[in-house]
């Protein structure tokens, strides 16, 4: 049976189980604030270690009304934005050189993996001394980390286009640009966009990692004021509003899915 009918036929058959399930989430995150709330008060930890809901909530509307808040994730996202465009154009660009070239891919596998081998946090250093605080070195940052996960998909999608389908578009005399439109890009999207889920994700880490190690605005140099400060309340601020932030771009890119593969249910 295909497997877009038996999901189909699951959702059919079950219409209460997935009713339920919309609610695991929302239950989960108040379970969370409930034990997070029974321990700063059983704990009898100062605030200063482990502030309470409360007084994250209370800091979180102080930011907000006075503007830092908003300033500082402003320039986050833009950096994460930035960052995700130019390493995932780049990742398709050399993974569409390497997936059509076994030269090509034998003279960069080993720059790439052995640039995979060295942790960001190690080079980003180096990166600030070299491009400055600015802008520029936290997308570059961003860019790199998200740059292998999408090469990888990119060339995994397009290697597991058929063989018989090629051979089809070529008995039509199809040319390059209408084997990439009609065939290639078609069949690698599934993989490309499982990677750029990934690379949503890691590049809100590659922000913080590059204000982390030098910046004078963004979430991360948020957390650095709120760690220097013993604002633990500010902290704990900073880190959800960028789990939002990661979610909101992998929620931006399952619904890319359902739009882009909009074809596959119909199948």
């Amino acid at each position: 049976m295909d497997l877009n009918l038996a999901r189909k036929l699951e959702g059919i058959a079950n219409p209460s189980q997935r009713k339920y399930t919309r609610w695991v989430p929302p239950i989960a995150i108040l379970v969370s604030i409930v034990l997070w709330e029974t321990m700063t008060r059983l704990g009898g930890l100062p605030a200063f270690i482990l502030p309470s809901p409360l007084d994250v909530a209370r800091r979180f509307l102080l930011a907000l009304s006075d503007g830092s808040l908003l300033r500082h994730t402003a320039v986050t996202l833009l950096e994460v934005l930035l960052g995700l465009l130019a390493g995932a154009s780049s990742a398709i660009i050399v993974g569409y050189t390497i997936a059509k070239s076994q030269t090509f891919e034998r003279l960069a596998s080993p720059f790439l993996v052995a640039s995979q081998a060295v942790p960001i946090v190690a080079i980003a250093p180096l990166l600030i001394i070299w491009f400055g605080q600015g802008m520029f070195s936290k997308v570059l940052i961003c860019g790199l980390i998200v740059f292998f996960p999408v090469l990888v998909n990119t060339v995994v999608g397009l290697r597991a286009v058929p063989r018989s389908l090629n051979e089809l578009m070529h008995s039509l005399r199809a040319s390059r640009w209408q084997l990439l439109r009609h065939l290639e890009i078609p069949a690698a999207l599934p993989v490309f966009l499982g990677g750029l889920r990934i690379g949503a994700t890691l590049s809100v880490i590659g922000a913080v990692v590059g204000e982390f190690v030098g910046a004078d605005q963004g979430l991360g140099f948020l957390i650095n004021v709120g760690r220097g400060q013993y604002d633990t309340a500010l902290v704990f601020v900073a880190v959800f509003t960028l789990v939002a932030l990661a979610l909101i771009l992998y929620g931006t890119v399952i619904y890319l899915e359902h739009r882009l593969l909009a074809w596959q249910d119909k199948n």
